[in-house]
């Protein structure tokens, strides 16, 4: 039977959520809209007259369609070039999804999706099920076929894996934003020491190129190692002007909530460069430089009032 237009209008309806589930589960832009229109095809299947509570039916549709994709995706990141990291999505992205708690903040921030990498599939459907849409247990249950004891038991130890890994102390946005600030300016003037007491001691840097744009593929650990890195990357060179197509601008921007430096060439975004901020400094660096994780962020960049840089590298 054809959907009626009221059939249509109420997956409309769901389809922000399912687009904020789906990108916290997958951490990918284009998986995430790719998995909430096979559930809008399977939507489309189904006698809807007998599903008596849509929204679960179709959370639930998603959900597994999400958990699969994960699976496979565990063995394609085994064979993926360096590091792996989440795609940025920049401010006013409505795959971010809500943001009116701080749970529902933290679940989509860089930091968080990155250590979400290191849940089972199953418990990253918990922890953000739980965490980020406050479903209840039961639901979650329902929604994975588990018990609602099994719910709570996995939604407890998926916490603790992401707070194990979690900055502690984090700091307010304008606090933020200045420390970014500082951050910038010590990076591009070759102040070693100022960018030292910029970050915490153990301060981590890592980088996402996919085999595209050199990236290191083991994280640099400690501030001086941090640091040094960071001064290097920040030197204005001809052969990084060649590599990413002309000379860069940087801005300071969020992405997922958090402070980011955004590189942009051309209006073509080259790199998001997500940080953690805490109260203690910024405790990770975490860059993204695949450009086929970024082709969203040019699509967001273009559509945004980002004023003038904060950087410009001029030709030598």
């Amino acid at each position: 039977m054809p959907l009626t237009v009221d059939d249509v209008d109420r997956f409309e309806a769901s389809r922000p959520r399912l687009q904020a589930i789906a990108y916290r589960l997958l951490g990918s832009a284009a998986e995430a809209e790719d998995a909430v229109q096979e559930t809008f095809l399977r939507w489309q299947a189904t006698d809807v007259d007998h599903i008596e509570v849509p929204e679960a039916w179709l959370t639930k549709v998603l959900t597994n369609l999400c958990l699969n994709q994960l699976t496979s995706a565990r063995a394609r990141r085994e064979t993926y070039v360096g590091q792996w990291l989440p795609e940025p999505l920049l401010a006013g992205d409505p795959l971010l999804g809500p943001a009116d708690t701080a749970e529902q903040r933290e679940s989509v921030s860089y930091a968080v999706l990155t250590l979400m990498e290191r849940l089972s599939p199953n418990e990253r459907a918990v922890y953000v099920l739980r965490e980020a849409f406050d479903y209840p247990h039961r639901e979650i249950a329902e929604i994975l076929d588990i018990t609602e004891a099994a719910s709570q038991q996995i939604f407890h130890r998926a916490k603790k894996h992401v707070s194990d890994g979690k900055a502690r102390t984090a700091t307010d946005e304008a606090a933020a934003r200045r420390i970014v600030e500082e951050f910038l300016t010590a990076a591009t003037t070759g102040r070693i020491e100022s960018l030292v007491r910029l970050l915490t001691e153990d301060a981590v840097a890592v980088g996402d190129g996919g085999g595209k744009i050199p990236a290191r593929a083991k994280a640099f650990q400690g501030a001086v190692a941090v640091a040094k890195f960071l001064r290097g990357l920040f030197k204005p060179a001809e052969v990084k002007r060649a590599l990413v197509g002309g000379s860069p601008e940087v801005y300071i921007w969020t992405a997922n909530g958090e402070p980011a430096v955004v590189v942009v060439v051309d209006g073509r975004v080259v790199g998001v460069m997500c940080l953690e901020v805490t109260a203690g400094g910024i405790s990770a660096v975490r860059s993204q430089v695949n450009p086929d994780k970024l082709e969203r962020a040019t699509a967001q960049w273009a559509a945004a009032d980002h004023g003038e840089p904060l950087l410009r590298w001029s030709q030598e």
